[in-house]
């Protein structure tokens, strides 16, 4: 699938808003509340669904389902200005009851249609995002479990009664490299 500069730029903000939203300061998922604050704030910012409208589209996150993967992948290679109308595009995508509200809302805004046809392609992008991230997850998983059965037969453990002065190991290293030993700086002073 070949993303259109627009589409292209506009999900990596998505994305970033979207992880903005994920966590609070302490690292606790607060996303649900976000999301829940951010569309019941939603009429307050329809201004911005013209110049930024990834943070307002975050609102529709979770709330449409996609019936045709080849029309959204055709849509996200458009550019703005060849984008459908949101009533062509209700052949191939449906909302959950809450996000047709928020929906009704939005098409009161004159840049609501092609608003939510971005919201729509931005949402099912994310999508197809999180599916290839969860597979990958997924091969590497195995890809580590793999090398785990490899690597404990081939190396060794570390041996903590080793007679090794990791000093001088470090400082034989630096001079590998390049600098000059601790000891002969004192030396020579």
């Amino acid at each position: 699938m070949r993303l259109s500069p627009f589409f292209e730029e506009l999900m990596s903000a998505y994305s970033a808003e979207l992880d903005d939203l994920t966590t609070d300061s302490a690292g606790h998922d607060v996303l649900a509340k976000r999301l829940k604050t951010k569309r019941g704030q939603l009429s307050q910012l329809l201004p911005m669904i013209e110049c930024n409208p990834e943070m307002v589209a975050v609102a529709f996150h979770k709330g449409i389902r996609f019936a045709s993967p080849e029309v959204m992948d055709d849509l996200a290679s458009q550019d703005p200005e060849d984008l459908p109308p949101w009533s062509t595009l209700l052949a191939s995508v449906s909302l959950e009851p809450w996000a047709e509200d928020l929906a009704q809302l939005v098409l009161g805004d004159p840049n609501g249609d092609q608003f939510l046809v971005v919201a729509a392609c931005l949402e099912y992008l994310q999508g197809r995002s999180e599916s290839s991230a969860e597979a990958a997850a997924g091969r590497t998983a195995v890809a580590r479990d793999d090398e785990t059965d490899e690597t404990d037969e081939t190396y060794e453990t570390y041996d903590e009664d080793a007679d090794i002065d990791l000093d001088d190991a470090g400082a034989d290293w630096l001079a590998e490299q390049g600098f000059d030993r601790k000891d002969q700086l004192a030396g020579d002073r």
